[in-house]
């Protein structure tokens, strides 16, 4: 009995895999005094390290993990013996993004100020990390998607590994890249962001570096020997953190059949003004060279949300001509649409047809591209009500990039 459930325990995650998720976004209860072991923290020198701490749910992301990063590094901002930060994530993830089945049933509850404050708490974090004074490094050794990419993107440096996993899977489950996702994939070489944002695919460490998400890569192995590297630091310097990251740092070849290598095709395909005009090029790519990777790609845009699908596209697009603190503000305004709003009901379908009944068979409203109006597509972008607050966020005591 115990084998048969260790097996089908293992089917249901190689199901979640294929589109980017695993266990990482289950719903766990969590007493109280559990609570700020979500996020723990070592100290060494002059360094802190926030360990985000939920491995079971490879460590999703809560309203109190939010919170209580913001209190940290706010504290370890402010104090003259702390030169620097460092994040690293429990067991065999970084972060696997936002608990979004607890969302789901936040939803379901008819709880929307918990939703507001979710959103929230995490969205002024990224804020505060990307305004942050101090010389911040972010040990992606594992699962690193949505709101784990949000957490550590924008820091000072970087560190992938052989076992990264990178993705920004939202469109999938009916949602939108958020986390400052905007701002982060716009950024990136040529249509890369595009890719990553429409498609949700996963790119490895090495493709991480290879584009500039990543600033440092080594061996997993060779993780513990770099933090007590850093650990022995009494610095503030962000170049004497960087000397001692080059130190362990490796050369890294992306594969020959990754999509880093297609960067000419990506721009010929994704550069397009709507996701109609993407899927006929890649549609002729793929007729015309009979190219699995098109092929792959076209299937996942194919089993995407059509709503998010145009959604994401717009946001990317919008985000590489904002800062970050607008596109936070902005993805803000979109996340409450896209869980609170008249069109939440694809962020629920497609939770539940993933992730709660995994039938993987969501009936996205509107079902098809051509149904999408641009309406509906302004809407998303535009706060709830008149009157609902944008996102509060200290732009005039923090610089935003």
């Amino acid at each position: 009995m115990h084998n048969a459930k260790g097996l089908l325990g293992r089917i249901v995650r190689d199901k979640l895999w294929r589109f980017g998720y695993r266990r990482s976004f289950c719903s766990l209860k969590v007493t109280p005094e559990d609570l700020d072991y979500q996020v723990l923290v070592e100290g060494s020198g002059c360094s802190r390290t926030a360990i985000l701490n939920r491995p079971p749910a490879l460590n999703a992301l809560t309203t109190h993990m939010g919170y209580r990063l913001q209190k940290l590094y706010k504290n370890w901002e402010e104090d003259p013996n702390i030169g620097f930060v460092m994040m690293k994530g429990s067991g065999r993830a970084f972060c696997a993004g936002g608990d979004i089945v607890s969302l789901y049933h936040l939803r379901k509850r008819g709880s929307p100020d918990a939703i507001r404050e979710f959103f929230s708490s995490l969205y002024s974090f990224i804020y505060l990390l990307g305004t942050y004074l101090k010389p911040h490094v972010a040990i992606l050794n594992g699962v690193t998607m949505g709101g784990g990419t949000g957490v550590s993107i924008p820091g000072t440096f970087r560190v992938a590994t052989d076992r990264t996993i990178f993705a920004t899977p939202e469109t999938i489950i009916g949602f939108h890249p958020d986390a400052g996702a905007s701002f982060n994939l716009s950024h990136l070489p040529g249509r890369l962001g595009e890719y990553l944002g429409l498609t949700g695919l996963k790119i490895s460490g090495a493709e991480m570096l290879a584009c500039g998400l990543a600033t440092h890569y080594i061996r997993s192995e060779e993780v513990p020997v770099m933090e007590e590297q850093l650990k022995k630091l009494l610095t503030d310097d962000p170049s004497v953190v960087e000397s001692s990251l080059e130190k362990c740092a490796e050369v890294a070849h992306p594969e020959k059949t990754g999509v880093i290598r297609r960067i000419d095709l990506l721009e010929k395909c994704f550069s397009h003004d709507t996701v109609e005009e993407i899927i006929d090029s890649l549609e002729i790519e793929a007729g015309r060279k009979k190219d699995t990777w098109c092929i792959m790609t076209l299937r996942r845009l194919k089993e995407s949300s059509p709503l998010s699908l145009k959604v994401a596209l717009r946001s990317i697009r919008e985000g590489r001509l904002q800062t970050l603190d607008q596109c936070l503000i902005r993805e803000y305004r979109m996340s409450l649409q896209g869980l609170i709003g008249p069109m939440s009901g694809n962020f629920c379908e497609g939770v539940r047809a993933r992730l709660i009944d995994k039938d993987e068979a969501p009936k996205w409203d509107p079902p098809s591209l051509e149904k999408v109006s641009e309406d509906m597509v302004d809407n998303y972008f535009s706060a709830l009500t008149p009157t609902e607050p944008d996102l509060d966020l200290p732009v005039k005591l923090r610089e935003s990039i």
